[in-house]
């Protein structure tokens, strides 16, 4: 007798969804944080938070990256950083949903857990940013067992992720903690960047200029911006970033759209600017970074 095809079937539907998800967390740190290995810290704690059940992690002592692996791997990658003030951190709206939408686009994607709340006597971004650049060394020194380029390593960012994402972009890429060879042996200055609602961007002295830590040169790796008229605090960070990246003739795309305000991250609003993942990948197929 015939076996019954359906089992056959479900399993074979079945098969790719057990393969796909976040591979566990790396600790970026682990022979120890660069200059806290005598603070006291509280324990790191999540919370459910609004309509929308918006994961919030707050406390982050031990900073991790968790690989979300394209089922169909282009080669490109993005190492995603959540928002949050440099405070908390909006680690789902803004982080995991945005990880699994890069893998709808046969993006892997690295999800950041970076230090905070500020730590007391540094710049806002100053721990974060080590953090960034010992994952994007890590993303490139693992670049053939994880499948992709290495000079297609992108970063991603809202609010304060998007001003930490801009601070790597234009790094000059000098790290500030002891290297260790097993992970910081490559680059850590992004190919490019997706700003989303990107903070902290204009001189808090003078409007009319980007704030002094951000330095566009004629080598800064292409961006896209994109921004709510309605974002009072931010939107003229995000327009003044794009005219300095014009006037360097840096490859830049900005879009400020009527309605949409702060924070809504993937999904989490009716307005227009819903379309913002849309046109970041059409912008990142046209650059050239999904291009097997």
């Amino acid at each position: 007798m015939m076996k019954p095809f359906f089992p056959f079937l479900f399993a074979f539907f079945l098969s790719p969804m057990i393969q796909a998800g976040p591979m566990e967390p790396i600790l970026l740190w682990p022979d120890g944080v660069p200059g806290e290995a005598d603070l006291e810290l509280p324990e790191e704690s999540l919370e459910l938070k609004g309509d929308y059940q918006i994961e919030i992690l707050s406390h982050v002592s031990k900073p991790t990256l968790t690989w979300y692996p394209a089922e169909n791997p282009n080669g490109a990658s993005v190492l995603v950083c959540p928002g949050g003030g440099y405070n908390i951190l909006a680690y789902s709206h803004e982080g995991k949903e945005i990880c699994e939408w890069l893998n709808s686009l046969g993006v892997s994607a690295g999800l950041l857990k970076y230090r905070v709340p500020r730590r007391e006597n540094l710049a806002i971004h100053e721990a974060p940013l080590q953090d960034v650049h010992r994952a994007i060394g890590m993303m490139r020194n693992h670049a053939k067992k994880w499948k992709i380029d290495p000079d297609r390593v992108g970063i991603l960012g809202f609010s304060a992720g998007g001003h930490l994402s801009t601070m790597a972009l234009t790094s000059d890429g000098t790290r500030t903690y002891p290297t260790d060879p097993k992970y910081d042996k490559a680059s850590c200055v992004p190919n490019f960047a997706v700003l989303v609602y990107a903070a902290y961007l204009l001189d808090p002295d003078d409007p009319d200029e980007l704030n002094p830590e951000i330095k566009v040169t004629e080598k800064t790796p292409p961006a896209f911006l994109v921004v709510a008229h309605g974002d009072k605090r931010f939107v003229e960070g995000s327009a003044r970033f794009y005219i300095e990246m014009f006037r360097k003739d840096r490859p830049c795309e900005l879009h400020i759209f009527g309605k949409g305000g702060h924070g809504f991250g993937f999904a989490n609003t009716e307005e227009e600017i819903k379309q913002w993942p849309d046109l970041a990948g059409k912008w990142m197929k046209a650059m050239g970074f999904l291009s097997q």
